[in-house]
């Protein structure tokens, strides 16, 4: 099972890189391939507008960094997407990476009842951090991604999240937030 793992948090020892790194090694045990992008550490631009996606190509127009991992999402089986919120919403490099998934859909994707490009079937593990230790905030961060990948053909969607984690490193101190990760791992790659 191929795996892309993309990270959104810019901080090192990142609550949420350090959930989704344990979800990758679990995965690796089940014989998965993983791949994993730090979004802060590649230069890129967020989509132009340009809609060449739509009218002269089947893939992004802009060249930089994030075309490899754009074309990695491709013939991944599985995408985890890992990110602190931010101002009440994923970081911005994760939604700098959001804006630029645009290519993925079809010219006519208003009314083609297949908007995607990308194979269908494919998975989605959603990785949050919030330092708020209120459960009830930022609820509304997953069923927007639940909607943009399943209107990209993925059809498992899931979401793995830590409240209450502000510190770099904190999560490894929540047993069942990264037991959540390793048993996620076990089911969508075990088998």
């Amino acid at each position: 099972m191929k795996i892309v793992c993309v990270l959104g948090s810019p901080r090192e020892n990142a609550n949420s890189s350090m959930i989704a790194n344990r979800f990758s090694t679990a995965a690796k045990k089940f014989g998965s391939e993983v791949k994993t992008f730090v979004l802060n550490d590649l230069t890129f631009r967020g989509c132009q507008g340009c809609m060449l996606c739509k009218t002269q190509l089947d893939r992004c127009a802009v060249k930089d960094d994030l075309t490899e991992v754009l074309d990695a999402i491709r013939d991944t089986d599985v995408l985890v997407l890992a990110s602190p919120v931010y101002y009440w919403d994923v970081s911005g490099q994760l939604k700098c990476f959001l804006d630029r998934t645009f290519s993925y859909l079809v010219p006519d994707f208003y009314t083609n009842p297949v908007k995607s490009r990308l194979a269908p079937g494919k998975k989605l593990v959603l990785i949050l951090a919030q330092a708020n230790p209120d459960q009830n905030m930022f609820t509304d961060i997953f069923p927007k991604f639940d909607y943009f990948f399943r209107s990209y053909g993925f059809n498992d969607t899931r979401l793995v999240r830590a409240c209450g984690v502000g510190a770099p490193g904190e999560v490894e101190n929540r047993a069942d937030v990264m037991k959540l990760a390793e048993e996620l791992a076990a089911e969508l790659c075990g088998g």
